[in-house]
């Protein structure tokens, strides 16, 4: 499942880069990480009352805060799948739990 899912990401991300002439290199998968926790921090400030809302109302930014999950999430899947990384080894080793593992039972 993780592959399938990092080439969805992958054609999304080179499709972006592409249209907006951007250059993908190694340090880009991990300052983008860092772009989108930032943004994400952003609006849990917000709906927190330690940052306006600029007119946003608390739907819209409970919205944003999953929209800025989705994208730190998908960031995370490209920066592993371009450095060669076992996200479910390290899953299973880390947290103790056989992710996206259907013979086991388990999600």
């Amino acid at each position: 499942m993780l592959r399938s899912l990092a080439a969805q990401f992958e054609r999304a991300s080179a499709r972006y880069a592409e249209l907006n002439g951007i250059k993908r290199d190694r340090d880009w998968f991990v300052l983008k990480m860092h772009e989108e926790i930032g943004e994400l921090t952003q609006v849990w400030n917000k709906l927190h009352g330690r940052a306006r809302h600029k007119g946003r109302s608390e739907a819209e930014l409970r919205q944003d805060l999953a929209d800025e999950a989705a994208d730190l999430f998908g960031h995370i899947i490209l920066f592993t799948d371009q450095n060669g990384l076992d996200l479910h080894a390290a899953i299973k080793r880390k947290w103790q739990f056989y992710p996206w593992d259907k013979a086991d039972g388990r999600n």
